[in-house]
């Protein structure tokens, strides 16, 4: 059961690694572009490939999706980022239970949008929990864990990826161990757990007041939805890239124009990519060479 590009790797690696797929749950194939094409999920296409059969239900609660799951009769449903809340009964169905592989090193970062909150957080260091579902939100018994460092200058795309790959490897660990009858279960210590909510439009404005360091994590972290912006000259600026800069001066202040840099409330941040509203993504010098400015005291951002 899964659905975005981050369940692919771990359908791929259980196929090739042998096991016998019964089925493969997604969500409904959803209108994408200008053109609302339908367009199916990632792990469908991946499923099709290999001419596994696919359900979308539009609901798990109707009991429809639990007839189907109690013909096929699997002794294990392994879940990635489906997007769906399992109903206990679906959840008590297979000998082996039902497995998810959550994206942070639990019980820190339960809920949705761990990957951005961990580089936002300035972490060095996230990881891939591989756990048991119970009818609690990223709650149940963990079974084994994978550490994966975060380079100084990885966006959460380049974190999606390196732990979609980690999770890969994992739950085939994971599925050979149950084999083996030898996973430990250990619980979560609700004391130390935390949780992120879904990310919203509404978190994109950069507050230069922030470290330098704080104003990069959100640049990386927001990444590449919902973005992080500045205004110059009154008009929204998305940032995509950004790297820790030498210098400093008054929050937003422009030091120097190439390489962009501009001064937080703590350090600075040279600007490397960046798109104006309503134009296209460019690099640092085409958007200063697009204002027409001989000096850093013309603009400034905010």
């Amino acid at each position: 059961m899964g659905t975005p590009d981050f369940s692919v790797p771990c359908l791929d690696a259980l196929i090739k690694d042998g096991n016998e797929i019964a089925a493969v749950f997604t969500q409904p194939d959803k209108p994408k572009g200008r053109k609302a094409l339908l367009t199916p999920p990632p792990v469908k296409v991946r499923a099709l490939e290999d001419n596994i059969e696919v359900f979308q239900p539009v609901t798990l609660k109707d009991g429809e999706a639990l007839s189907i799951l109690r013909k096929l009769a699997p002794e294990m449903i392994v879940v990635v980022a489906y997007g769906k809340i399992l109903p206990k009964e679906i959840l008590e169905l297979p000998v082996y239970g039902c497995i998810n592989v959550h994206a942070s090193l639990l019980p820190e970062y339960r809920g949705a949008a761990p990957i951005q909150q961990a580089i936002l957080d300035g972490k060095t260091v996230t990881g891939v929990t591989a756990m048991y579902m119970d009818v609690g939100l990223d709650t149940g018994d963990m079974l084994m864990k994978t550490e994966v460092c975060i380079g100084e200058n990885d966006n959460a795309e380049q974190l999606h990826d390196k732990l979609s790959a980690a999770g890969a490897e994992l739950i085939v660990k994971v599925v050979h161990a149950a084999k083996a009858g030898t996973l430990v279960r250990e619980k979560q210590d609700d004391s130390k757990a935390s949780y992120v909510g879904v990310l919203t439009k509404e978190m994109s404005e950069i507050d230069l007041t922030k470290t330098a360091q704080q104003v990069h994590n959100k640049i990386r972290g927001l990444y590449s939805w919902p973005g992080a912006a500045v205004k110059v000259r009154g008009k929204k600026v998305k940032i995509h890239s950004s790297r820790i800069a030498q210098g400093s001066g008054k929050a937003g202040q422009v030091l120097s124009l190439k390489p962009l840099i501009v001064a937080c409330g703590e350090g600075a941040v040279e600007i490397l990519e960046l798109q104006p509203e309503g134009k296209k993504r460019m690099d640092a010098a085409s958007f200063v060479n697009g204002l027409h400015i001989t000096s850093p005291e013309e603009i400034s951002f905010s």
